[in-house]
């Protein structure tokens, strides 16, 4: 089995990177059978970005902090943890942000896409859903859409519902809602197309953020999900991220 090692910049990864691929040989990601991220959450999304074109899986060892996505490490018996390994496939956001000069930026996200207040003043927000509009203002510190493989990340922390991961849907949840007070977000289908206007974005400015890659002075931001994207993640038997969703739920 040809294997490809990335490891985050932290000192303990870079340490495992040279333990096993002493033991196991480093490939070419282009020409290996499969890549193992060493890192924490943050470093595995890095990598599937990044391979996104790439056909081989990515598994990923904990070598961070939270490790949601990542299985557990070692350095022993990893081509047999590689072979028994269950495949999980996560197509990612499309983002759409268009700023104050008209100028666009696009960018894909595995866990979600969120919009935040940029100065002291709580965000004006209008919320349409396949072209129709559903919120004519939400006042809030910001807003976020979130796929079932990131609904325990952001999401969680601002109090959205943890979803399935062969969820067709995809949480729409607020932050610190003000008006409608205390609204919590909404349930919507995968096909869906949320387009997020910034009212008075002078005065209320936003910033839109596709898994921690920020754009700034955003007036209006659509997020898509792509089925035409797929991200290949692999995980230990028992240990999937159906397994890891539904404990969560029970902490």
């Amino acid at each position: 089995m040809r294997i490809a090692f990335a490891a985050s910049n932290a000192p303990i990864a870079q340490s495992a990177k040279a333990a096993l691929s002493r033991r196991y040989g480093d490939h070419a990601e282009t020409h290996a059978d499969v890549i193992v991220a060493l890192g924490g959450d943050g470093f595995m999304l890095q990598t599937l970005h990044r391979t996104q074109d790439i056909p081989a899986p990515v598994y990923g060892m904990n070598r961070g902090t939270v490790g949601f996505l990542m299985n557990e490490y070692s350095e022993h018996n990893l081509i047999d943890r590689l072979s028994a390994a269950e495949e999980a496939e996560i197509n990612p956001l499309a983002m759409e942000a268009e700023q104050t000069d008209g100028e666009i930026y696009e960018a894909l996200a595995i866990n979600e896409v969120s919009m935040l207040r940029a100065g002291p003043q709580a965000a004006r927000l209008k919320i349409s859903v396949d072209g129709r509009l559903r919120m004519a203002e939400l006042v809030c510190d910001g807003a976020l859409v979130a796929t079932p493989a990131g609904s325990t990340a952001y999401n969680y922390s601002a109090h959205g519902p943890i979803l399935p991961i062969g969820a067709d849907v995809l949480a729409l949840t607020a932050m610190s809602a003000f008006r409608p007070r205390r609204w919590r977000g909404a349930l919507l289908p995968k096909t869906a197309m949320v387009e997020i206007e910034v009212l008075d974005p002078e005065k209320r400015p936003v910033m839109a953020e596709a898994d921690s890659r920020s754009v700034r002075n955003v007036v209006q931001v659509k997020i898509r999900s792509a089925p035409e994207i797929s991200h290949r993640v692999l995980f230990d038997p028992g240990h999937g991220l159906e397994e890891r969703l539904i404990r969560e739920q029970f902490v």
